[in-house]
């Protein structure tokens, strides 16, 4: 029983210090629980603050700013030589070129870098990565700009070439245009000398009509004799048709066979009789002088050329397109010769007379060489009707002795071709309206028949190289051009050719102070 009782005590006091010793570890465990928490909280808070000093500190540190301020400048140079390379690109008309697209892009990936490079930056690890792609950008915009400086500045050299030459072409274009306008007001003005003939001769008419008008009247009845040499001059120019008249006389074998029809103005028809009758052509030959006002088919109602110049048409003249009229002119006739009077007659024409001309309306001196002189210089081909009815590689040929069968001319209807053409070309959109002889070209433009180029050399009005030999086997020697013989502009090689034929015996021309 003792051994019973002593032994509960032991238990109750192991109850108690077992009821203790968890109490305490709970305590202990709660404590650190509570310690680890604070401890856990605190390192956190020190941390930041410690990142925040270095990084504070390396935010205000120089070297890594001047890195920065040399990246950002780099980029933006780079970004200006592309851009600069990608205009000259542009300029040199490459928009298609890969050079064009590389250097637009390289100058937007610039500018894009440069935009990234000034917004704020928080450390090393964030400015490290843009300074290894300027870098890159910089390394291949350098080598960009190598590879393509020398072609860039070669093209450059070539554009500038080039807009130097369109330049010069564009100048001497202007130049040409003001040289041809001098020209032809220098052409187409009568000198103060032949202005003063005409009214002298003038003059001499008024003081004296009764002797020119019995002269005029006593006309010769074998004017219109068909087995005779018939020429035709249009002209208002006195001293011209002299020369010409004259010289065809002095070189014909039987000049009594040769007759003059001349037309002229009605205001210079005075003049143009009074020296005809004071220097009467020489051998027999004849000489008719009438004016366009004698021809009374020459209405409006019948002609277009008649009808656009009584419209106000300043860029028409009735006389250079009588030329068109010449079966209705001299309905007697079966040949005549036309004669501009810018020419000089070197040779007998009778043989013109007797050529055959294959049932062709028009012979003449065809002008084309290679590609020059055919029908594309004086015809609108842009224009259907142009288009369809000519070739433009058709050879052209020139006024100046022209042989026209008139029957032929009669058969073919060629006046009433004229009209039509001319009908179609009042607005001037089918050639330049003021030339006869693009109205020629397509009015005898299968009607034609080439004769042989020593019958006629052109040139002498323009061109100084004509040759010696030229000159001395043609029949007829033409001073076409702006450069006329009887001008100060003349060219002075050619000018004795056509004043040893000008009948200095009139006194006239002593009194007019002509420089010949």
């Amino acid at each position: 029983m003792a051994g019973v009782r002593s032994a509960r005590p032991a238990t109750g006091f192991r109850a108690f210090f077992s009821y203790k010793v968890f109490a305490s570890a709970v305590f202990t465990l709660l404590s650190l629980a509570a310690v680890s928490v604070l401890l856990s909280s605190y390192p956190s808070r020190s941390t930041a603050a410690a990142a925040a000093v270095p990084r504070r500190s390396f935010l205000a540190s120089d070297p890594l700013r001047a890195r920065l301020d040399l990246i950002y400048r780099q980029a933006a140079d780079h970004s200006a030589v592309a851009t600069a390379y990608a205009a000259y690109a542009r300029r040199l008309k490459l928009d298609s070129s890969r050079q064009l697209h590389v250097f637009e892009g390289l100058a937007a990936a610039f500018s894009d870098l440069s935009a990234r490079l000034a917004a704020p930056i928080d450390d090393e690890d964030a400015f490290r990565p843009l300074e290894k792609e300027a870098k890159d950008r910089v390394k291949l915009a350098r080598l960009l700009v190598g590879e393509s400086k020398e072609a860039f500045d070669t093209q450059l050299k070539i554009q500038k070439l080039s807009d130097t030459i369109f330049a010069a072409r564009e100048q001497l274009h202007r130049s040409k245009k003001l040289g041809t306008l001098a020209g032809s007001i220098a052409a187409g003005s009568t000198p103060k000398s032949l202005h003063c003939l005409a009214m002298r001769l003038m003059e001499e008419r008024i003081a004296h009509p009764e002797p020119y008008r019995r002269a005029t009247a006593a006309a010769p009845s074998d004017l219109a004799d068909p087995d005779l040499y018939h020429y035709t001059i249009f002209s208002d120019n006195v001293i011209a048709v002299s020369v010409a008249v004259n010289s065809a006389i002095k070189n014909a074998e039987e000049p009594w066979k040769h007759v003059f029809h001349v037309v002229t103005d009605p205001m210079y028809l005075p003049a143009m009789q009074v020296w005809f009758v004071r220097r009467p052509p020489a051998g027999g030959a004849k000489v008719e002088v009438r004016s366009v006002a004698d021809f009374g088919f020459l209405n409006a109602s019948y002609s277009p050329v008649v009808r656009l110049v009584e419209g106000g048409r300043g860029d028409l003249s009735v006389l250079n397109h009588l030329r068109f009229y010449l079966p209705e002119m001299f309905p007697k006739l079966r040949r005549i010769v036309l004669l501009e009077d810018d020419v000089v007659v070197q040779k007998d024409l009778a043989q013109l007379w007797k050529l055959d001309m294959d049932g062709k309306v028009n012979g003449a001196v065809e002008t084309c060489f290679g590609g020059f002189r055919r029908y594309s210089r004086y015809l609108n081909f842009s224009n259907h009707e142009i288009r369809d009815r000519f070739s433009p590689r058709a050879c052209a040929w020139t006024y100046g002795v022209n042989v026209f069968d008139l029957a032929a001319w009669r058969r073919e209807g060629c006046t009433e071709q004229f009209h039509q053409y001319q009908r179609m070309n009042e607005d001037g959109t089918l050639w330049n309206p003021s030339s006869v002889l693009s109205a020629g070209l397509v009015t005898f433009y299968t009607t034609t028949k080439p004769l042989d180029k020593n019958w006629h050399v052109t040139g002498l009005g323009y061109n100084p190289s004509v040759s010696v030999d030229e000159i001395q086997n043609a029949a007829v020697i033409h001073f076409d051009g702006n450069m006329k013989p009887w001008l100060d502009v003349a060219l002075n090689q050619y000018k004795h050719l056509w004043t040893k034929y000008v009948d200095t015996e009139m006194d006239f021309l002593q009194l007019c102070n002509f420089g010949l």
